[in-house]
């Protein structure tokens, strides 16, 4: 009775069509974001890349999303999130648009689709606060769960992208992606609104002055881990699946894509467990199952099968986690949310670049990816740890039942 007062009392709160169409939105900016991961294996077929080059090419969207959230995060508060996301969805079209023209036939091109591609993954520093802003901090953790699970695009990717590949070519998937991503802008533009209230722009000083604040550096590291795990994750699994197990690319996509439902689906649940028993032992969990199915993972499973159980159970403990961090950073940073969700973001898109890239680089120089998988893993062990030395202080100081109705 109680979890349906709550569940009622969370669709009265916000604006729903507003949190809706923050999702879509997300979601199919997500899709084409990793776009390149589930081609990479025509892509590099065709133009002869070695396991480096095609790391490298499915990690520069990531980076190129994580550094431009923070161009995002400061076009939001200065424009308000409706009119920073039109922007973006613009710039993603036209991009797309270039490459489907035949524009990209070469290593260093791809590289240049890649950063204009990562416009799509600063999408994450408009969706967040279009949706955060309308909702009290008892439904942060839930609100921004429905709006994050717009990861699951990444799974779309997966799912279609090699298939109409051998179908009518890689080129031509980048012309058909514009067709989804134009009804994306017009939901967005009938049906997402600002929420009421102004929030003062910042000055580039005030941003920054963000960073001397360490929880901001710990929320950062944090999200590296679960979301830089998530991206790395979804960008490098059909090339994993290729080239560990001699999978074609479509059946490498359909596991792929598996894997990143799994992890993506679950972000609300993760917000919404940690509205009810505290992010930080939701993450600590979260972190500790993460960790113990990647070093399993970089064992080098023997067939195909297993390691998609083992990678499903990855993304799904990192998909929770990435839920759990947005419930605890509005409670923090409330008045801040435009440029932490951007410097968040950020981080979570470096670590998808490192691992990413990590893994294109460890299969060159040693002919298996047990080094790169068993590195990120250790990060999750370090992230325990970083729990464990901050848990105190957030619970008695702005995490306190004095300060926030909110469990931390």
């Amino acid at each position: 009775m109680q979890t349906n007062a709550r569940t009622n009392s969370f669709w009265k709160a916000g604006h729903t069509p507003t949190l809706l169409s923050a999702f879509f939105y997300f979601d199919l900016s997500f899709m084409v974001w990793v776009l390149l991961g589930p081609l990479a294996i025509q892509i590099s077929k065709d133009l002869s890349l070695s396991p480096a080059q095609k790391g490298l090419m499915v990690a520069t969207p990531l980076l190129a999303g994580a550094l431009l959230r923070i161009v995002m995060g400061i076009l939001v508060d200065h424009l308000k999130p409706k009119k920073a996301g039109l922007i973006g969805q613009v710039i993603v079209i036209l991009g797309l648009l270039w490459a489907w023209l035949g524009n990209v036939n070469s290593y260093e091109q791809l590289l240049l689709l890649g950063i204009v591609l990562g416009v799509a993954g600063a999408a994450f520093a408009v969706a967040l606060p279009l949706a955060s802003r309308w909702y009290p901090p008892e439904h942060q953790g839930t609100a921004l769960g429905i709006a994050g699970a717009g990861n699951s695009g990444t799974a779309f990717a997966a799912l279609f992208a090699p298939a109409l590949a051998i179908s009518v070519g890689w080129h031509n998937v980048f012309g058909l992606a514009i067709i989804p991503l134009l009804v994306a802008l017009v939901v967005y533009l009938v049906f997402a609104k600002d929420a009421p209230g102004e929030v003062p722009a910042k000055s580039l000083a005030e941003y920054l002055s963000v960073l001397k604040d360490r929880d901001a550096w710990w929320f950062m590291f944090f999200y590296s881990v679960t979301f830089g795990g998530f991206s790395g994750l979804a960008s490098s699994l059909t090339i994993y699946f290729h080239t560990q197990y001699g999978l074609s690319p479509v059946t490498a996509g359909y596991f792929t894509a598996a894997c990143v439902f799994a992890g993506s689906l679950v972000r609300p649940l993760g917000g919404r467990i940690a509205d009810r028993i505290g992010g930080i032992k939701t993450l600590t969990v979260m972190y500790v199952a993460a960790s113990a199915l990647l070093f399993v993972a970089a064992t080098g499973l023997q067939s195909a099968g297993a390691a998609v159980v083992v990678f499903v159970g990855a993304m799904l403990a990192l998909g929770t986690g990435n839920g759990a961090v947005f419930q605890l950073v509005p409670q923090r940073f409330r008045k801040e949310m435009g440029v932490m969700t951007g410097l968040v973001g950020m981080a979570g898109g470096i670590g998808g670049f490192y691992l990413a890239s990590s893994l294109g680089y460890a299969y060159q120089a040693t002919g298996s990816y047990q080094m790169g998988l068993n590195l990120f893993a250790s990060l999750g062990i370090i992230a325990v740890v970083g729990l464990s030395l901050v848990k105190q202080r957030w619970r008695t100081t702005w995490g306190s039942a004095a300060m926030t109705t909110a469990k931390i």
